[in-house]
């Protein structure tokens, strides 16, 4: 996986490479995508880099969430009964398991799983080009 500052300068360089100025108030943001280890909306990621940078603005959070993620860097996550939530590409696919009572994002990956979804696709007669898989979870009491 990516350390925290290949992840800024990926998202660095997108911006520039978008046309967009890389501003304090970007860096900012960018630094708490880098440095974020949970899936967080864009009103928590306002939060965050408003604590660093106070001139943030939601607008700007949006805007430069929308080019990083036309970019590649960024996902965007609509996990149901929720708004976007956001991470920052993996080199390594993994899927998400999310925790009704909590609202919790796990990140993990399984072999079995890739290989059972291959082996389906060719059965089908096709290929996976891509997938996401969600599992609705509770804890087990």
């Amino acid at each position: 996986m990516s350390s925290e500052s290949d992840r800024a300068k990926n998202m660095t360089a997108a911006l520039k490479k978008a046309g967009i100025r890389v501003t304090r108030q970007r860096i900012a943001l960018l630094g708490v995508l880098a440095d974020a280890d949970d899936h967080p909306d864009a009103v928590e990621l306002h939060a965050r880099a408003k604590a660093i940078e106070p001139s943030v603005s939601l607008a700007t959070v949006y805007r430069t969430l929308t080019v990083l993620e036309e970019e590649g860097v960024v996902h965007r996550h609509a996990f149901q009964g929720g708004g976007a939530r956001f991470e920052t590409s993996h080199e390594d696919h993994h899927d998400h398991i999310l925790d009704v009572d909590t609202g919790e994002v796990i990140e993990f990956q399984s072999d079995k799983i890739e290989q059972l979804q291959d082996e389906i696709a060719r059965e089908l007669g096709y290929e996976v080009v891509h997938h996401r898989l969600e599992l609705y979870c509770r804890k087990k009491r």
